[in-house]
């Protein structure tokens, strides 16, 4: 189970890439106290028994064995947990005609000649790349030069002239089917028809033929299948977490009158207004926070309070999503919603709170009394009236970087061993995204944005130091499709700096949710 963690630490020494002096600070201080804590309860827990001198300890020393036995406990059944994961995603590839047209959109991104000084002019002319056919490009296009270097990430940045036409394959079976990839003869008709036609629009779009044959130094990233990383946490880690998370959500209640629900399976906390003026037809748009990876309310607590001291006059609906907060006791920990349980979950919610319209019911009739006009809802401020992003990882993820950078990556930092081990390692988090992982539903395309070039309905944060996504590149991105007031872009910033406390970044977050009603 910790077989990627403890080769990350054997090859310390071995591999070309150097470490900082914060990654062995972070080691030391950090990851190898937590880690350490299941071996040492294991041998702790076989001298006292083995030796019979547990029957010669004090109380506190048989304390300090229970609490050790309930490590090794633990540690059993958190092994059994991850070799049940450690199969095969359960879900089977989504809809063809839906990945077809995102593998489209995906090789169709940077085709258009767009400038990136952007305009942030609704409905100004800009077509996107999705307008673009793929046609052959020359090898020293610049379009084909950057898609052959961005390319190179699904195959762990190795040269672009050592990748050979089965490992493309294979990386195109996984994205398409899900599905390992033994061989094109092996396959059914169909799927050798399209995969061979994914092959010769990819091969267009990098300006070169892909050479036959096989090269294992360059295999492919294969999120879904590839063994999935998890290390060890011990039982004090997930109880702090849980018990952290269940006072926190006590306190938002008894501090801002919160109340915790349950919609359909979708958990949530909603804070509505202490004045009993606000209504969804005329009051200022509700707020609703989606979080990330982490902690839960532990990591974004102090975020959530000032949110609800600077902005008191309107609703803030937080859902929340056990499988990214690492709360291992939750029934649905290893059992994520998909994306259209997530959907229906959150759009019945807003429905239910009637914070936007309801033209049909449950069940897919239209209803017969549709809300008059100054009844309408007004929307709420996500991504529904008002979209605000900070540090987006749905931008560019057909590029791999976050794949790379999240899962693959051998840590150098210590910041990229924090995210390493106390997050992209822990089990919830790895099962999540190596095994629930749909690419093609978390892309989300500047096209399907509503609003996206009104800087007053739409604002992307970004950090240039973002080590889990390529900043630059998604800068790149949003500048070449107009978006200039709407980018707020801090060079030295790094993930989720914008959400701390007294940083400029916090502080345009909260002036841009107050500033429109």
């Amino acid at each position: 189970m910790d077989s990627e963690f403890t080769k990350d630490i054997a090859e310390l020494l071995h591999l070309p890439r150097q470490k900082t002096l914060s990654f062995y600070i972070v080691f030391l201080t950090a990851v190898l106290p937590v880690w350490s804590v299941v071996p040492i309860s294991w041998a702790f827990v076989a001298y006292s028994l083995l030796s019979a001198s547990l029957w010669t300890y004090a109380w506190y020393g048989r304390a300090l064995f229970a609490w050790a036995l309930c490590e090794v406990f633990f540690s059993v059944y958190l092994y059994s947990l991850a070799r049940l994961i450690s199969g095969s995603s359960p879900h089977g590839p989504a809809s063809l005609i839906e990945l077809q047209s995102a593998f489209k959109r995906s090789l169709q991104a940077g085709l258009a000649f767009l400038p990136e000084d952007g305009s942030d002019e609704e409905g100004g002319v800009r077509p996107g790349s999705p307008t673009e056919d793929i046609i052959a490009l020359d090898f020293d296009d610049p379009r084909a030069v950057d898609f052959r270097n961005y390319m190179r990430t699904w195959y762990g940045k190795v040269p672009w002239s050592s990748i050979r036409k089965h490992e493309v394959y294979a990386w195109l079976s996984w994205s398409i089917y899900n599905a390992p990839f033994p061989s094109l003869e092996s396959l059914p008709e169909d799927e050798q028809e399209i995969l061979r036609s994914a092959m010769s629009m990819l091969e267009k779009r990098a300006g070169i033929a892909i050479p036959d044959g096989s090269n294992p130094d360059s295999s492919p990233l294969l999120l879904t299948l590839d063994p999935i990383n998890v290390a060890w946490r011990p039982f004090v880690w997930y109880a702090f977490i849980a018990v952290g998370n269940s006072v926190l959500r006590q306190y938002l209640k008894v501090k801002w009158r919160a109340s915790i629900g349950n919609y359909n399976g979708l958990e949530y906390i909603l804070r509505m207004p202490l004045t009993r003026s606000w209504s969804p037809e005329t009051g200022p748009h509700p707020i609703v926070f989606v979080h990330g990876l982490g902690l839960g309310l532990i990591q974004y607590n102090i975020f959530l309070t000032q949110l609800m001291e600077a902005i008191p006059d309107r609703p803030v609906l937080v859902p929340l999503h056990p499988h990214a907060s690492q709360e291992i006791f939750h029934p649905r920990f290893l059992n994520p919603m998909n994306r259209h349980e997530s959907a229906d979950c959150l759009a019945g919610l807003l429905r239910e709170l009637d914070w936007v319209e309801q033209h049909r019911a449950d069940n897919g009739e239209k209803l017969d009394d549709e809300p008059k006009d100054g009844q309408r809802p007004t929307g709420v401020t996500m991504m529904i009236y008002r979209s605000c992003f900070v540090d987006p990882v749905t931008f560019c993820s057909w590029e791999g970087d976050l794949c790379y950078n999240f899962i693959y990556r051998r840590c150098a930092t210590g910041l990229e061993l924090l995210m390493k081990y106390f997050v992209g390692m822990e089990l919830g988090v790895a099962n999540f995204l190596q095994r629930h992982f749909d690419w093609s539903a978390n892309s989300l395309w500047f096209q399907d944005i509503p609003n996206a070039c009104d800087p007053s309905k739409t604002k992307f944060f970004l950090g240039g130091k973002d080590d889990v996504v390529d900043a630059e590149r998604v800068k790149r991105y949003l500048t070449s499709h107009g978006i200039r007031k709407g980018l707020w872009f801090d060079p030295h910033g790094r993930h989720g700096e914008a959400l701390l406390s007294g940083g400029k970044g916090h502080k345009e977050i909260l002036r841009w949710l107050r500033e429109a009603s």
